[in-house]
């Protein structure tokens, strides 16, 4: 609508309308925490958060509206009519910027539960955001570091029974849990770090998963497979948003059958650890040849 006027004008418009509409919503969110702090009954927490996720799904729906006002972005999407508002999922995702969590809750918003997403116990004492998504029901996890499972390898069994605990409040109501299995967001730098054998991909690390499914695979109706392109955009995909640069953005969701894994056998059997992580390798080979197919495909017209 206003993509006539200058990128740096974009951006600062942009930059302004995304503050008000984070500092909104979280506000309210945050005070929302405080009211489920003050008052710990199952009953008024259940009801405060599906509010809290109304808020959430307030606000991906105003930062699509701020994307229609400086942007003439055109979403190619598919794999969205086999899903399921009441559904529980997991998704597994490439990351390839800070806009990604924008595009993914604005066009997921009205398919499937609001995303939940794992997050770092630190997390938890950023002001507004750590209470705002408590608030949400996120988990939040204390990993244990390699070093401390090497030196004492039975805290290996402390990490995914804090899994279960923090997804023990996802069984009363339907959930969506992504999983940006790549650990980072997706740079050529990082790609040539780690010797990725992807063209557009790092490497997936099958842990986060993993624990996810031994904890609570039962629950998940489907498993999500979420292929994220931006085919005019290698770089700096957020700031090319913000002015106005950006025209398409591509989001392919395939529906997969949830895989079965046993938590006792997983980390005690190093042959079903090579064999899962095989079966993810699959899957970003045929998501490497995807983002590629697309962007060949773009850049033909």
């Amino acid at each position: 609508m206003l993509t006539f006027l200058p990128g740096p004008v974009l951006f600062i418009l942009s930059l302004t309308l995304l503050i008000i509409n984070t500092s909104l919503w979280g506000s309210l969110l945050t005070v929302g925490g405080i009211i489920k702090l003050l008052l710990p009954f199952k009953a008024i927490r259940s009801v405060l958060t599906q509010i809290m996720n109304r808020f959430m799904w307030a606000w991906a729906t105003c930062n699509g509206g701020i994307l229609y006002l400086i942007s003439n972005i055109e979403w190619d999407i598919s794999g969205l009519e086999k899903l399921d508002p009441n559904g529980w999922y997991l998704i597994i995702s490439n990351h390839v910027s800070g806009f990604d969590i924008a595009a993914q809750t604005y066009v997921l918003r009205n398919h499937i539960p609001m995303l939940k997403f794992f997050l770092k116990k630190e997390l938890l004492y950023v002001p507004i955001m750590g209470l705002g998504c408590w608030a949400l029901d996120m988990p939040f996890m204390d990993r244990t570091s390699p070093a401390k499972l090497k030196k004492n390898p039975k805290l290996r069994g402390k990490d995914l029974e804090t899994t279960r605990k923090a997804c023990e409040r996802f069984k009363d109501s339907p959930t969506s849990i992504i999983n940006y299995v790549e650990g980072s967001r997706f740079t050529e730098e990082k790609r040539l770090r780690q010797d990725s054998p992807y063209q557009h991909l790092l490497r997936p690390k099958a842990s986060g998963i993993a624990f996810t499914l031994s904890a609570m695979g039962e629950q998940f109706t489907n498993l999500l497979n979420i292929t994220l392109v931006y085919p005019d955009t290698s770089e700096n995909v957020l700031s090319n948003v913000m002015h106005g640069r950006t025209k398409k953005v591509v989001m392919r969701v395939e529906v997969l059958p949830v895989p079965h894994v046993d938590s006792t056998d997983y980390f005690a059997n190093a042959d079903t650890r090579v064999v899962f992580q095989r079966w993810l390798n699959q899957l970003w080979i045929e998501k490497d040849q995807l983002i590629d197919d697309e962007i060949q495909h773009h850049q033909q017209k």
